[in-house]
């Protein structure tokens, strides 16, 4: 078959170029209401989890004495949270899911004084968007209550009359089944009946004035039951068990002026006994659930400096801050609180825990070579880490004794050593005796914490150390004063030194012999 080539010649060069294809830019248009509310929806309800901890905060909000919840398939197919609180108005009832209906607040402004831990009026709503929802509730004073069930916001039926006891309770089910990849997500990763027994001990440990329970449907125990008590360590008792509760010690730190009431913290940390493979922190501020990552890295770097290996604390704080001075309204579902003095991000526990931050960054393993401080030069391994840094109030008094303790380092240098002959021959007889292995474990090791009164763990390279302090710390004093004889500072005494009585016992320690006759004359002149 033949091929006629055009002479390039002849071709036209737009023929060569290629046209660029017009489009029209994309129409912008206003979002259906319902997927405006789905969407919204999938931010504030992430997981059932999510969805308990609106509904718990809901009823503390409500002056609840008693909550109790119950979960089937880890609160996919159905979460009930049942309260004593005050209850809901009838005639609240045809608004009470709608977006942004709220008895929290009225004004923007009211958020600068917010205490209750609700104040959008968005999650019930959210619940509607993605489960089916149903109310049943009494208010004090009347003979029976209502039961109104809700969908994507709206009530479907007028509220039906029911026996009810006293308070609330919401019941949510088939949660996510309008958000097919979501419910498969959460089917095939592990059950959420966990992150929701953890949140609801971290409730019951904080509100203590409250009665906790939470089971599984069909269980006959429940996996939580805490009762109301006035000892916040009893509660702690009660939840995490005794092994936990024995090994706590209370803190308590507040503003030097009380009438200022600026900062207030109190809580339980675990002590240097406590053992866990992972760390247990439950933050509040201001009564609300709070994360905060770099308080818990800070926690974690001082608890790693005396805990063994890798075991990890149990830390409870409480702080009050005042209202005007923590933003909590920075995100849908309120895991975020900002305190603008310090610009610190403070973020909602449990869910932000349990997943990879945004950046895709995952924690890497630490080797377990690297779980013991193993290196005498990082900072974890040395000594200054275990004190305690002085307030700027007393470092300026300090100054002064600094720099005389400067001025004394400058004056001493310990590789000259006194001319001597004596002194000469005692650092011979050291160095001819040092055993290099020793001194290499010495002066390299990393000091791991004191195992009774007299020894100490010390670590070398993998190996650990038994080291008798008080042996170890007269040989270094023995060798110290030989090398730096006669380069020590002078030392001025309030009161003069009775040099005839420091003679005297010398003359006794070196229990001389009784052939020297010189010393004995020494002796009675000394005594005259």
């Amino acid at each position: 078959m033949d091929f006629e080539i055009e002479n390039p010649d002849q071709m036209d060069v737009e023929d060569l170029v290629q046209k660029p294809i017009h489009k029209e830019p994309p129409r912008i248009h206003r979002l259906d209401e319902a997927v405006v509310n789905r969407i919204a929806a999938g931010e504030v309800i992430q997981r059932p989890v999510s969805a308990v901890k609106e509904l718990l905060e809901n009823s503390i909000d409500a002056d609840s004495s008693s909550i109790s919840v119950l979960v089937k398939d880890g609160g996919l197919k159905l979460i009930q949270v049942s309260d004593d609180g005050h209850g809901i108005r009838y005639e609240d009832l045809p608004i009470l899911c709608e977006r942004h209906t709220t008895s929290k607040l009225s004004k923007f402004e009211d958020l600068q004084s917010i205490k209750s831990m609700g104040f959008r009026g968005e999650a019930l709503a959210s619940m509607t968007y993605v489960g089916h929802v149903t109310v049943t509730t009494i208010t004090k004073g009347q003979l029976h209550g209502y039961r109104a069930t809700y969908k994507d916001g709206v009530m479907e039926h007028e509220p039906k009359a029911c026996a009810a006891v006293k308070g609330t309770q919401i019941m949510i089910e088939n949660l996510f089944y309008n958000m097919s990849a979501r419910r498969k997500t959460l089917q095939n990763s592990a059950d959420d009946y966990p992150k929701i027994v953890d949140l609801i001990c971290r409730f019951a440990i904080h509100h203590i004035s409250v009665n906790f329970s939470c089971r599984k449907h069909g269980a006959a125990r429940a996996d939580v039951h805490s009762v109301s008590t006035s000892s916040r360590i009893d509660a702690i008792r009660s939840v995490y068990g005794v092994s936990v509760a024995q090994n706590l010690m209370e803190v308590e730190v507040s503003e030097d002026d009380p009438s200022s009431s600026i900062f207030e913290m109190d809580g339980f940390i675990s002590n240097s006994n406590y053992i866990a493979k992972k760390i247990t922190m439950v933050l509040f501020i201001n009564d609300r659930l709070v994360e905060c990552g770099a308080l818990k890295r800070a926690i974690e770097i001082v608890y790693a400096a005396t805990l063994p290996k890798a075991s990890k604390p149990f830390i409870y704080m409480s702080i009050k801050l005042p209202p005007e001075h923590i933003d909590v309204n920075v995100h849908p579902t309120k895991r975020e609180r900002v305190d603008p003095s310090p610009s610190v991000s403070i973020s909602m526990s449990k869910e932000s825990s349990s997943h990879p931050s945004s950046s895709g960054s995952k924690s890497q393993k630490v080797p377990v070579q690297k779980m013991v401080r193993t290196d005498s030069q990082d900072p974890a391994g040395r000594l200054h880490a275990y004190l305690q840094v002085k307030p700027s109030s007393q470092l300026q008094g300090s100054s002064c004794l600094a720099s005389v303790r400067s001025a004394i380092r400058q004056r001493r240098n310990p590789r000259e050593t006194a001319d001597l002959t004596s002194i000469q021959e005692l650092i011979r007889e050291i160095d001819s005796s040092c055993h290099s292995e020793l001194l290499d474990i010495v002066r390299n090791c990393s000091y791991i914490g004191m195992a009774d009164d007299v020894f100490a763990l010390l670590q070398h390279n993998t190996r650990l150390y038994l080291a008798n302090v008080i042996n170890l710390s007269k040989e270094l004093m023995y060798q110290q004063v030989l090398r730096r004889f006669a380069h020590f500072s002078a030392i001025q005494l309030s009161d003069p030194a009775p040099l005839p009585e420091l003679i005297m016992l010398a003359l006794k320690e070196e229990e001389l012999n009784t052939e020297g006759d010189e010393n004995d004359d020494l002796k009675e002149r000394l005594q005259k």
